[in-house]
């Protein structure tokens, strides 16, 4: 009978972690992280402990060690067959080992075993990856400590990593049976303004009377139901940067840890009156995610389920299109469908035949199939003249996902692709993936997030003129040279970053500085942006640089292994020479300082994940369901009433006009004998229409200005062209609704008139 004392599983096993402690150091943009994991055998029989979790798409995990008693074991990396088979060796003759290693399907899922345990013994693990912060379009800077695993669907006929699935133990966030506490250091050059979460938060403590050092804690009690997020924001916008790395003393001159190397931080910055622009063509396909998964509410914060809001997200994109473009729009689950057989022209008919379509949707679409819709846009040849811009909305929930990566980048050269992560525990390996190899820009929708302003951002930047022909130069004294690591930049956005890493050999009796060149063109203009910088390596970096440059290499070689074959020797090499792990390599550490062999049976506790709840439920049936029967069995969600924005962006025209009728008179909250009534003289009724509409979303919606601006400014775009006398109407319009919106506050294409 088994000794049940200590945690215990929902199914009332034993669970040998009891806590988890993580430690977060942020400098600038880039975190270093450090967990420590306290396991404990209660029972009476050596354990075998095994976890598998998630942690970032982008981690470059760095060093991997145990402590017993006090004995500290650090692991090395090593090619993951050999690893595995030391492990085994060692477990066999009864001595301690720890293993951990990268799966193979998707980089943000690892495994970590724990291997001989003795009754009554404890052991302290200890993890730290380090990884680049991304700029969010607010340009604060996210950090996410991955705390729930939800199911991964696999395609069907794929045998995928077995060895992976059998290792997944999942429970409720509720039921998770180890503790977890999270404290942050964030320092940077300019002055730290605030920290946001969607988990409670301890207030900020600054360490210095500048505020460009302070620390902050995830306050007691975290639940398991949620990632813990952390959005840092700077008081000065990002600015350009280069940071010089000193090699490491002990390894080899000419290799990557042994020479310096430089991480430089691009922040291109366009001339406004070519950004203010929107661009009036381009194709735009959108990629819905219908699966059983996406019926679960936003978040516990958020109660409408995640299929709900992706629908009225879709009004605000259909919308907000520029006349003149093509669109679609592709769902997908077990099987995939589409709105049209291929990308037609944007106007009132397609709108409206799209519109009534996406009403319908629901999350009965079965698995999270997305790589057959992916391949099916794809082979759809791209319009002339018409950029395609894809837009991807998924909760990540999917096992192919270096699979699904590599398509996007082998069409990376005929489109753009954004991608948005639904809820908590999306996979931000496929999200981040997606944007980074489809040269667009990616977004995460959680906590009490709407989708609606984030998606919009994306919007604002696919209609931005598409940055072209990107180089990039280096300027270096006379015997220095340097050799670029990262692949080449692809795509350039305002305020957002591009990362460049490069390995500097030689030395110069010159004074030691360096200059790095962009050049590109940008609506036929071709400009250039210069940053200079010292060539003498900062004092406080560590290897930071050199790891971080090291996992860029790796993912590239991984790439290219997979697509071609002949580096797998190269990535190991790699892998082994820095430290930093990868998807062939794994970290291995054996006890080797104890005489005595462990003696009895060894007994395997797998330990638990936290998933969301309402994925644990959906687990047994939605997404592993045929989409017939997901229909008979699902409960059909409730409608809620209509948000008032939504009601009245719903009539808008594809024009940018709204019509007087009594729909719109009740979404302004009026009758339509009082709307006509009000109306000028002279004044056409389409025009009266769209001047209330604009009023209104002035007047009363300006906190979600983000959401209809591109759609308003299509209105202002159509009334311009209508030669309306518009100071008449904004006063009566103001009038009539009560408001006192000034005419040149409803956009500058109005208030040149």
């Amino acid at each position: 009978m088994e000794n049940c004392c200590g945690l215990l599983t929902s199914q009332n096993k034993p669970v040998p972690l009891k806590s988890i402690e993580v430690e977060l150091e942020v400098k600038d943009h880039v975190a270093t992280v450090v967990s420590t994991l306290l396991y404990e055998n209660k029972e009476d029989k050596p354990l075998e402990a095994v976890f598998v979790f998630p942690l970032p798409g982008d981690a470059a995990v760095c060093h991997f060690s145990a402590k017993i008693g006090q004995t500290q074991i650090v692991a090395e990396v090593k090619e993951k067959k050999e690893a595995r088979e030391d492990y085994d060796d060692a477990l066999s003759s009864g001595q301690q080992a720890f293993l951990l290693e990268e799966s193979e399907q998707s980089p943000d899922i690892f495994s970590m075993s724990v291997g001989c345990l003795p009754p009554g013994e404890s052991a302290s693990i200890r993890l730290e990856y380090v990884t680049e912060l991304a700029v969010q379009a607010d340009d604060g800077l996210r950090f996410c400590l991955p705390a729930v695993l939800n199911p991964r669907y696999q395609p069907q006929g794929r045998v995928g990593s077995r060895h992976w699935k059998v290792l997944v133990t999942s429970v409720p966030a509720s039921l998770v049976p180890y503790s977890l506490s999270f404290s942050a250091r964030l320092s940077s050059p300019r002055p730290i303004s605030k920290v946001e979460s969607s988990c409670s938060l301890d207030p900020l403590q600054y360490l210095n009377t500048d505020q460009t050092q302070a620390t902050i804690k995830l306050a007691a009690g975290h639940k398991f139901d949620r990632d813990v997020e952390l959005l840092i924001y700077y008081k000065d916008s990002h600015q350009p940067t280069a940071v010089v790395e000193a090699g490491q003393a002990s390894a080899k001159p000419g290799s990557l840890m042994g020479d310096p190397v430089v991480m430089v931080s691009l922040y291109p910055e366009f001339p406004q009156s070519v950004m203010s622009s929107v661009a009036s063509c381009g194709e735009f396909v959108f990629l819905l995610d219908r699966s059983g998964s996406m019926d679960m509410q936003m978040s516990s914060a958020n109660q409408q389920t995640r299929i709900s809001s992706a629908r009225d997200t879709l009004l605000l994109l259909l919308k907000s299109l520029p006349m003149g473009c093509y669109f679609n729009i592709y769902s997908f689950g077990s099987s995939y469908e589409h709105i049209f057989p291929q990308s037609v022209e944007y106007n009132q008919k397609t709108m409206e035949e799209a519109l009534k379509k996406v009403e319908k949707m629901e999350a009965n679409l079965g698995g999270t199939e997305i790589l057959e819709p992916l391949q099916h846009i794809y082979r759809q040849p791209c319009i002339p003249s018409q950029p395609r811009q894809l837009f991807v909305f998924t909760d990540g929930e999917v096992e192919n996902t270096k699979e699904v990566i590599d398509l996007v980048k082998k069409n990376s050269g005929s489109h753009r692709c954004f991608s948005f992560g639904i809820g908590e525990g999306a996979s931000s390996a496929l999200i981040n993936g997606l944007a980074k190899e489809g040269g667009g820009h990616a977004q995460f929708i959680t906590g009490t997030d709407r989708m609606q302003p984030k998606v919009m951002q994306s919007l604002r930047f696919a209609l931005q003129p598409t940055v072209e022909d990107i180089s990039v130069t280096w300027d270096l004294p006379k015997g220095v040279s340097v050799t670029v690591l990262s692949p080449p930049i692809t795509a350039l956005f305002q305020g957002q970053r591009s990362l460049v890493y490069g390995q500097l050999t030689g030395k110069s009796s010159k004074t030691p500085k360096g200059c790095v060149k962009v050049k590109y063109s940008l609506a036929g203009r071709r400009s250039k942006n210069k940053l200079y910088f010292s060539l003498k390596p900062a004092g406080d970096t560590g290897l930071t640089v050199h790891r971080l440059a090291a996992h860029t290499m790796i993912r590239t070689l991984e790439t290219k292994e997979r697509e071609d074959g002949g580096v797998k020797e190269k990535v190991v090499e790699l892998s082994v020479q820095s430290g930093v792990s990868s998807s062939f390599t794994a970290f291995i550490a054996v006890n080797k300082s104890c005489s005595e062999a462990i003696q009895g049976p060894l007994v395997r506790r797998d330990v638990p994940t936290p998933v969301s709840c309402a994925s644990y439920i959906y687990l047994d049936y939605c997404d592993y369901a045929e989409p017939d029967d997901y229909e008979e069995k699902a409960p059909v969600p409730q409608q809620p009433h209509k948000d008032p924005l939504l009601q009245l962006i719903s009539l808008q025209k594809a024009s940018g006009s709204w019509l007087l009728d009594p729909a719109l008179a009740a979404a302004l909250g009026k009758t339509r004998e009082e709307v006509e009534k009000s109306k000028p003289a002279q004044v056409n009724e389409e025009v009266w229409a769209t001047i209330l509409a604009l009023i209104w979303l002035h007047g009363f919606k300006m906190d979600s200005k983000e959401e209809w601006e591109l759609l308003a400014m299509k209105a202002a775009s159509w009334l311009s062209a209508q030669n309306a006398c518009v100071p008449e109407c904004v006063e009566a319009g103001n009038a009539l609704l009560g408001c006192s919106v000034q005419k040149d506050a409803l956009g500058t294409i109005l208030s040149t008139q």
